[in-house]
């Protein structure tokens, strides 16, 4: 059955066609044929006489040039007073507004399908026909105009307020909102609202806990397709970003960036209260936390907590004996991977780091800044308790210690406590020595 309506449809659509050539023909021959008065019993065209002073683009109403005007101001008058959202076009407010009421009342008569507009349905129809009018790949010419644009690298679509140029009226319309704030798409659960409906999409999968993307070599699963195509990286060993000045490659273009200022020495995130700069956001986020004392990682086997993730999993191995980080020309172990990496220099003998005032040379970066403090005599870690400062933060932790009596470090001899771990070590040796 569906098959002879698409036969029928397509030969309706190529006696339509025949017709209207035979109406075109006859308009023409009738125009031909009009005497010197110029009278004619046809309708003359209108003629396109309202043009528009930004792009030339012609009129034959008045009102048509002013609707579109609006694609240059970019003003909205027509508001949807459900949602806020706000068009340039009353039909399309009408149009926006089945959205709301659920209104599809354009129905296919093949499938039955229905939709909310005209011209979803007209190109929906295309499926059925197979009819592709603009191209083998797209079936609207709109689709066809706006793919067309990726290889001329045309924007004709401009930001009144950064005059930054887009493709596609579309992509305009979702950066304006990055100027006027607005978040139309509001999540249901939580109330939260999002710029796009693609972000609100996947913020809605932290609710329901969706994952639907799933890499097809190790099973993981993701909530946005781009997190797999990264994640992909892992095993292809694909490092498509790279660094022009030394020639490192990296997975992820955000890598890359944070890599760059280690040439450039920028350093665009500043503390507030000391005014310190750093590389890294997340540098500068445990950074603050040196000064609100806050240490949010906390270890359930002893209490202690921690500034840093990283600090607490080092930490455990405390606990665990655990060494995962292997010296291949000692077999000496370590907890850290820095410590192995600063290790390792000492059988090079490798001591990259110089202090530009007395040249000498440190293995690590966290010794050389240390030693720099000697000269400038820096003291950046202040106790809260009595203002005391100190050039590390070692060893304003262990000064707290005087003011809150903790004793971490116990004697497995005799049990007795200790604020440091030098004045234990120094007991061991005088106290239980044989």
């Amino acid at each position: 059955m569906s098959y002879s309506l698409i036969m029928v449809s397509r030969a309706e659509t190529k006696q339509f066609a025949d017709v209207k050539s035979g109406e075109d023909s006859t308009y023409t021959d009738q125009q031909d044929n009009v005497g010197d008065s110029g009278k004619s019993d046809k309708k003359q065209k209108v003629k396109k006489q309202h043009s528009c002073e930004q792009c030339n683009k012609q009129f034959g109403r008045l009102d048509h040039l002013k609707t579109h005007m609006r694609t240059h101001t970019g003003e909205k008058p027509y508001r949807c007073e459900e949602c806020g959202r706000q068009f340039s076009q009353g039909s399309h407010l009408k149009q926006h507004m089945k959205t709301h009421t659920g209104e599809k009342p354009n129905v296919c008569k093949i499938c039955l399908k229905s939709f909310a507009q005209t011209s979803a349905l007209k190109s929906h129809m295309k499926t059925h026909t197979g009819e592709k009018l603009y191209s083998m790949r797209f079936s609207r010419l709109g689709h066809l105009k706006a793919h067309v644009r990726t290889h001329t690298g045309e924007k004709p679509y401009t930001c009144d307020k950064c005059n930054k140029g887009f493709s596609q009226l579309a992509y305009l319309t979702t950066h304006m909102r990055t100027h006027t704030g607005e978040k139309p798409y509001r999540c249901e659960e939580c109330s939260k609202q999002f710029t796009t409906q693609g972000e609100l999409t996947i913020h809605v999968r932290t609710h329901t806990g969706e994952r639907p993307y799933t890499c097809k070599e190790c099973g993981w699963t993701f909530s946005q397709r781009s997190n797999m195509r990264t994640h992909m990286r892992t095993h292809t060993g694909e490092k498509p970003h790279r660094c022009e000045e030394c020639g490192k490659q990296f997975c992820l273009l955000s890598d890359l960036k944070k890599h760059i200022r280690t040439h450039t020495g920028e350093k665009p995130y500043s503390c507030e209260i000391c005014n310190k700069s750093f590389r890294e956001k997340g540098h500068l986020t445990i950074h603050k936390r040196t000064h609100t004392g806050e240490s949010p990682y906390r270890c359930e086997e002893c209490g202690k907590q921690f500034i840093t993730l990283s600090h607490l999993k080092s930490h455990v191995r405390a606990h665990t004996g655990e060494k995962p980080y292997k010296c291949e020309q000692c077999s000496r172990q370590f907890r850290e991977l820095c410590s192995l990496k600063a290790h390792m220099k000492t059988h090079t003998g490798e001591k990259p780091y110089s202090c530009e005032e007395c040249s000498k040379q440190f293995t690590v970066m966290c010794s050389l800044k240390k030693h720099i403090r000697t000269h400038t005599g820096e003291k950046p870690y202040t106790c809260d308790a009595c203002s005391r400062q100190f050039s590390e933060l070692g060893h304003l932790k262990t000064h707290m210690r005087t003011h809150t009596g903790e004793k971490p470090y116990t004697c497995e001899e005799c049990s007795k406590q200790f604020s440091q771990l030098s004045t234990m070590k120094t007991h061991m040796m005088r106290a239980h020595s044989c």
